[in-house]
């Protein structure tokens, strides 16, 4: 069996999608199954077995010596939450204990981390262990991410393969129910349709033009690559970035969502909202070169060409992955 946590939310549905078409079966998914929307991304999806993640430590305890491998993407990832307690459960104690029994039968284990774990970038985007202590997360979301990499890099005892990844600003299909904290390629494509124009934030940094602020953004279909590359070959145990290496603009991605649409670019800006206007990131862009001197090979997709095929392939049609 492979078991993919987080499996009814974004990351998690399309990672099923991807199994499906390469041919593995027996997967398991575990998530809190309760949202209608949600379940639209595991509609067509031939599962051997739905978990609540509530039970899934127990369910794991009963069924480990039949799991090949763990693709742990299940979070908490809104980054405007700071119920630290809430996010001390979900994303540090909870992940702590899926670790805890990958180790003890043996079972491959394949972890998100996130790019939130850098904060403003002060110490760079370098996925090098010894500079890890360095890091200073800007939200509670980020700090309980970068506090279960801290507690994996000083664990003794492991599973037989684990990665870890630094996921940036991943966007794709299935994200439809994620609200405020769906990509602003998602979000772009509705204003346009609704209204014409997208409207982006006003940068309240000199340093930056309004627009310009810089993300690593990288589509689903690359995202999906690496993971799959990491379980097949299992080689390499570490914590990596997972994001193309290229910082784009906020621009640069509006107006690539007009021209997928074949319309003109009309782009206004709005102030960030004042409750994550302190928290908010300016630059990331990840180094690769970690991953890239562990075997993988595969070329990433330009921004424009991971925004046409979202928008022409899935946006456009309301399709799923």
């Amino acid at each position: 069996m492979i078991v993919v946590t987080g499996a009814a939310g974004f990351i998690g549905s399309a990672l099923l999608g991807r199994l499906i078409e390469c041919g593995y079966g027996d997967l398991v998914a575990v998530d809190a199954f309760g949202s209608e929307l949600k379940m639209k991304n595991l509609e067509g999806k031939h599962l051997r077995e739905l978990v609540d993640r509530t039970v899934f430590h127990e369910w794991l305890a009963k069924n480990g010596d039949d799991v090949q491998v763990v693709l742990h993407i299940g979070a908490r990832t809104d980054t405007s939450e700071f119920n630290e307690g809430v996010l001390n459960i979900l994303n540090l104690e909870y992940s702590k204990k899926v670790w805890q029994l990958c180790t003890h039968f043996s079972i491959p284990l394949i972890y998100a981390s996130s790019a939130a774990t850098y904060g403003a970038g002060e110490n760079g985007f370098q996925d090098d262990n010894s500079k890890l202590q360095l890091l200073q997360p800007l939200n509670p979301y980020g700090w309980s991410k970068h506090h279960f990499d801290l507690w994996v890099m000083q664990q003794e005892e492991k599973p037989p393969f684990w990665a870890g990844f630094k996921f940036f600003n991943v966007f794709g299909p299935n994200e439809y129910h994620k609200g405020r904290m769906a990509s602003v390629v998602f979000h772009a494509f509705h204003q346009i349709r609704n209204q014409g124009n997208v409207k982006l934030f006003r940068s309240h940094k000199p340093e930056y033009q309004n627009g310009m602020q810089l993300r690593d953004f990288i589509y689903i279909s690359d995202v999906l690559n690496v993971l799959m590359h990491f379980m097949e070959n299992r080689k390499y145990p570490d914590l990596y970035n997972l994001g193309t290496g290229v910082a784009r603009s906020f621009y640069d991605l509006a107006t690539s969502v007009f021209h997928s649409m074949g319309r003109n670019p009309e782009i206004s800006f709005i102030d960030i909202p004042e409750d994550i206007r302190e928290k908010y990131q300016y630059y990331t862009c990840a180094t690769m070169n970690k991953m890239r001197n562990c075997g993988f090979e595969t070329p990433f997709l330009t921004l424009e060409a991971g925004v046409e095929n979202y928008v022409k392939e899935y946006l456009l049609k309301d399709s799923y992955y």
